[in-house]
């Protein structure tokens, strides 16, 4: 691959793949139902452990460049079978977001042509709550950033810093506006955990929250193409601080302006309700087309680091040929972006079936979170394992690289594993809702299942040397 990419190139895709506007818009209002006004303290809390793994990937990183990134390095260090399991969780988790994104990015579409006054289109009334009206119109635009990508990481990073750009003034103008102007009383309570009314609810929220800073290691994805593997963890970390300070700010302007009903009432379309509280159109539009952009720019990031990530198994084997595939023209793995957006848009026209854009967003969100943080968890203790030795012969590195990874690792298996069970037991029987616990459980198994099965394939059938002892550089190498 073409090592085309700098910091702030790598910052532009995790920060996009991240897409702080579409956390902060549709997130804030679902986490408020489940911590209430706290919601400064959780995404604070989830930071903690988030930036212990970053350092773990950081290390990883700089030792081995690798486009599959937690795949290659799991798989490497601690078991090929874990190893594969952690890149499938990820690509067929990103998979799944891409789909319910579509419907994201095409409600915040439909959002904005009704505040145009165009409410219908021959004939047709359109309706941003319609999950089919806004998954067809998402998937047109899914399709327009597959095609950018193909073009390469570096025109895709171009156009998303111009996104970006646009989101973050916009987001920065409305939210401090909103610290000032807001009528809800501040407290400094906002910002602490232990006022979180359960555990329950704080292991929700976590989860949620480590959903809302997933992406940042989309940059590590594209690692051989950065000019330095340094680069990557730089711009890693600057995507991670930018996303603690814009939700902290987002969370507190939020809980300034709205109170507690109006937020959690408004759910998936809290920032445009943020938006019309404190502007009169057309200034009022500005936060929905923010939102829509950011939905754009993720849908883009998460192609790339996704089509990257079944380009490394396929050349490990553990996937077919077809994955590797490059453009003739353009130095990208074309065929992987062409499949992925393909299966993404099948998954997507499969997810008609939940009739509401707030329960797709809602069932999305708690299955991928389970699951994220448990490769996030894997890639972790992978960093400890493969670094140990740092302990001994520099401990400054070892707190970096070994210490706080496991400790981010243990915090988010244990909440992780909390939420599984508490979903589990808290129904008594199955129904397609986000509000029901097996239904949430059930596409975390689905994906655990299938990656055991594509696994097995690859072992036995494909007879891929990933699973062969000693492939690959030794686990110890620096």
């Amino acid at each position: 691959m073409q090592k085309s990419l700098g910091v702030w190139g790598g910052v532009a895709i995790a920060a996009s793949s991240t897409a702080a506007t579409s956390s902060i818009g549709i997130g804030l209002g679902l986490m408020a139902g489940m911590v209430g006004l706290h919601l400064p303290a959780i995404m604070l809390l989830a930071f903690l452990p988030i930036l212990g793994i970053a350092g773990g990937y950081g290390r990883l990183c700089r030792v081995e460049p690798n486009a599959g990134s937690s795949y290659s390095w799991v798989g490497r260090t601690l078991s090929p079978w874990l190893g594969f399991l952690s890149g499938w969780i990820n690509i067929v988790g990103t998979i799944v977001f891409m789909a319910y994104t579509t419907t994201v990015t095409g409600s915040a579409i439909l959002q904005l042509l009704g505040q145009a006054s165009l409410h219908s289109v021959a004939g047709l009334r359109l309706d941003p709550d319609s999950t089919l009206q806004a998954t067809l119109l998402g998937l047109i635009v899914l399709i327009a950033a597959a095609f950018v990508s193909l073009r390469g990481v570096e025109l895709a990073a171009g156009v998303q810093k111009w996104l970006l750009i646009f989101e973050y003034v916009v987001l920065l103008g409305f939210c401090g506006y909103g610290l000032f102007v807001g009528d809800q009383p501040f407290s400094l309570e906002w910002f602490n955990p232990f006022a979180i009314p359960s555990f329950e609810s704080l292991a929700q929220g976590m989860v949620l929250a480590v959903f809302c800073y997933w992406g940042f290691e989309s940059v590590f994805s594209v690692s051989e193409e950065v000019r330095d593997p340094r680069d990557a963890s730089r711009s890693g970390f600057i995507a991670l601080t930018v996303m603690l300070v814009l939700f902290l700010l987002g969370g507190t302007a939020f809980q300034r302006v709205l109170p507690l009903g109006e937020l959690t009432d408004n759910g998936a379309h809290g920032l445009t309700y943020f938006g019309e509280k404190l502007a009169d159109q057309p200034l009022a539009a500005l936060p929905l087309i923010a939102l829509m952009f950011s939905a754009v720019a993720s849908l883009q990031a998460a192609v790339i680091p996704t089509a990257r990530g079944m380009y490394a198994m396929g050349r490990d084997g553990t996937l077919g040929p077809v994955w590797t595939r490059f453009h003739p023209r353009y130095p990208t793995p074309y065929a992987a972006t062409l499949l992925v957006t393909a299966f993404t848009v099948v998954l997507a026209l499969l997810s008609l079936v939940i009739p509401t854009v707030n329960d797709l967003i809602l069932a999305a969100v708690n299955a991928i979170g389970i699951l994220v943080a448990f490769y996030y968890a894997l890639t972790a203790i992978a960093a400890a394992v493969r670094f140990r030795h740092l302990l001994r012969t520099s401990p400054l590195e070892g707190l970096r690289a070994v210490v706080g990874p496991l400790l981010g690792a243990l915090t988010l298996l244990a909440v992780g594993g909390y939420l599984a069970w508490w979903l589990y037991d808290s129904t008594d029987h199955f129904e397609i809702s986000a509000d029901n616990g097996w239904f949430d459980l059930l596409i975390p198994v689905l994906m655990l299942a299938s990656g055991l099965m594509a696994a097995a394939w690859a072992r036995w059938v494909r007879k891929a040397p990933y699973f062969s002892p000693g492939f690959g550089t030794s686990p110890y190498s620096e």
